[in-house]
């Protein structure tokens, strides 16, 4: 334990959780996209639904859309500010099984087209967990530079993931495997120590049976 897991983010309350937490998930939601959000539709499950709105959780889950920090002052005024640039948003309940409390489902659209689908729960502190992008299951905290290859389930991607990694004289913190069945499809989600240069991100992209690659490293 540390400093900050005592007294906590610095951030524009009430709640470390439902606010300082939901602009982190906006915000993590918002660079998963890389596109400049356009239409957004959220869902609200547990303690999220029942008194995210006396927390202001709607606004500071638009407010991390919008690319602010937990600590800015402008979070109160995001559905106004929102409305300025054009974003249309709604909200709704939902009941997500074996989720955590503090947990949203925001889906988005870009104005280039592009679409993303990220649940995620805050933990506590102004810390989140991402649970799941595009359906599938991946588990990171966006705390540190996170690799996410979705992929056909055949062998030898883990090995070439890996080993460009250590080429590129990045260090793998963390990584998880997750497929839906075998020979079917496949995410690797891997956290590392350093950033990953863009030319591996675009190398990435274009191996045989790999689908798609989602790169964050954020602050």
């Amino acid at each position: 334990m540390n400093l900050f897991d005592i007294l906590g983010p610095v951030m524009v309350g009430p709640s470390s959780s439902h606010t300082a937490g939901a602009v982190r998930i906006g915000y993590v939601a918002r660079h998963l996209l890389k596109d400049e959000p356009c239409e957004v539709k959220i869902g609200l499950y547990g303690s999220f639904a029942k008194t995210g709105k006396g927390h202001g959780t709607d606004r500071a889950l638009i407010a991390g859309i919008l690319d602010m920090h937990p600590d800015d002052m402008r979070i109160p005024e995001s559905f106004e500010l929102a409305e300025k640039a054009g974003m249309k948003f709604e909200f709704y309940t939902l009941d997500i099984r074996n989720a955590h409390p503090n947990t949203a489902l925001i889906d988005i659209t870009g104005k280039n087209g592009r679409k993303l689908s990220v649940q995620a729960s805050s933990l506590g502190g102004g810390r989140i967990m991402v649970n799941r992008i595009d359906g599938i299951d991946v588990n990171f905290s966006a705390e540190k530079p996170t690799l996410i290859v979705h992929n056909i389930d055949q062998p030898g991607h883990v090995a070439e993931v890996t080993s460009m990694l250590s080429h590129k004289c990045v260090n793998i913190a963390t990584m998880q495997l997750f497929r839906d069945k075998r020979g079917g499809y496949a995410v690797m989600v891997i956290e590392t120590d350093q950033s990953i240069p863009e030319e591996a991100i675009k190398w990435l992209e274009h191996l045989e049976g790999v689908i798609k690659v989602t790169y964050v490293n954020i602050d």
